[in-house]
């Protein structure tokens, strides 16, 4: 006699898997849910800084993009609706341009100046010679000395005056003695190396660091296969870090970019005429020394997609894998 199937229950197929597999399948599900668990811990955990992300980083992004479309003379002034026409002005200033060329070239001469120089001095300190961990305090100095210190210093040694000029007549030179900061064939170019001098050394031990955990076995072999160190620092040691220098880059970018108004301000203040002005100068200058905020943030968002643009360009040009 054939047993009829109990109503309201389905039929299970026997697992045909040992109890040992059983039990390991069980384990994981088991660990899969552990894991699960503390990811949304971790989650949590992430909160705070998000939020402060956003306030704090999302929020001024998008406050650029709101006032840069409004007519605001000053902070305590009333505002209105500009749309598009913050830009036009923008478009149309002989200035802006003019501190777009200046940008640029402050750009093109600095970064790779820096980065090069950074890089070879990061590898010399890497090779660990006779005080070596001195020299890794001394790079760090123009970090520890105050941005006011620095232009000071620069302003002492490029005034008429000043170290350079008094080098120059000592060599016999001094028809090339110039006034360097009030010549505007020269003031955007004492702004650059001030800007190369202040951020070389950092760099160099950011760099240095990375490259002190390169396996030693590797430079050897390079040395025992007839390859000097310049070889070694091109060929063997820059393909392993080269996307830990496109970090270093990109933050030596966006400082250029960004951070070197102050020097601007301190020696020069765009002087003479326009001739050092700078972009991110340029937004100070109309945001905090003209009162017209609407154009100040105009020219920030230009800036910002410079710098948007450039960091994918580093980027790209760093990454490992194409």
């Amino acid at each position: 006699m054939s047993t009829a199937p109990v109503l309201g229950t389905a039929s299970q197929p026997a697992d045909p898997s040992p109890p040992a597999a059983r039990g390991a399948r069980a384990d994981r599900g088991r660990g899969s849910r552990r894991g699960s668990r503390r990811a949304q811990g971790g989650t949590w955990l992430a909160v705070p800084a998000l939020v402060w992300y956003v306030v704090f980083m999302v929020g001024p992004v998008l406050a650029i993009f709101v006032i840069a479309s409004l007519h605001w003379p000053g902070m305590l002034q009333p505002r209105s609706f500009a749309g598009l026409d913050n830009y036009r002005t923008v478009l149309d200033d002989p200035v802006f341009w003019q501190a777009f060329r200046n940008t640029l070239t402050q750009l093109a001469i600095a970064l790779p100046v820096m980065m090069v120089c950074a890089y070879m001095l990061a590898y010399y300190v890497a090779q660990r010679p006779p005080g070596h961990r001195v020299l890794r305090y001394l790079l760090f100095i123009p970090g520890l000395i105050s941005t006011p210190a620095k232009a000071m210093f620069f302003y002492a040694a490029l005034s008429p005056d000043g170290l350079v000029n008094g080098v120059l007549r000592d060599l016999g030179l001094g028809s090339l003695a110039k006034v360097w900061l009030a010549d505007s064939g020269t003031a955007l170019y004492a702004i650059i190396a001030l800007d190369i001098w202040a951020g070389i050394g950092f760099t160099a031990v950011l760099i240095a660091a990375r490259l002190g955990s390169v396996s030693e076995e590797i430079g050897e072999a390079a040395q025992l296969d007839g390859a000097g160190h310049w070889r070694t620092m091109w060929s063997i040691h820059f393909p392993i870090i080269r996307d830990y220098f496109g970090v270093a880059t990109m933050l030596q970018f966006l400082w250029t970019l960004f951070g070197s108004a102050q020097h601007v301000l301190l020696l020069t203040q765009g002087g003479p005429g326009n001739a050092s002005s700078t972009l991110s100068f340029l937004v100070y200058q109309r945001a905090f020394l003209q009162a017209d905020l609407g154009y100040s943030q105009a020219v920030g968002v230009f800036l910002f997609v410079l710098g948007l643009v450039g960091m994918l360009l580093i980027r790209r040009a760093f990454r490992q894998n194409h």
